[in-house]
């Protein structure tokens, strides 16, 4: 299993309107390959940033299937509009450290 950590820093005053849109795109990932679950956290300090983490069975899941289907291109088009800069992406693997 892969978690997908992306930070979201949206544009100031429009939190409202992207948490309505960003329900509507969790609905649309979740329709997809390898998908397994999201968890949305917003930040206390910086009010207008939001961590996903998002679960995949491989990376390929996200990198390939996901980023090159017709799902991706929705997701993109209901948050999209209210990223104030790129997202920040990174993927983890989980260590068994025993």
């Amino acid at each position: 299993m892969i978690l997908e950590l992306v930070t979201l820093d949206i544009k100031a005053e429009s939190n409202a309107e992207f948490e309505a849109n960003l329900a509507k795109a969790m609905k649309v990932i979740s329709q997809s390959n390898g998908f397994i679950s999201i968890d949305v956290r917003h930040c206390i300090e910086e009010v207008n940033r939001y961590v996903l983490l998002i679960h995949w069975q491989t990376l390929e899941d996200h990198t390939v299937g996901f980023r090159t289907s017709e799902l991706f291109t929705q997701w993109r088009a209901l948050i999209g509009p209210f990223f104030l800069n790129p997202p920040f992406v990174q993927h983890f693997e989980l260590k068994n450290l025993e």
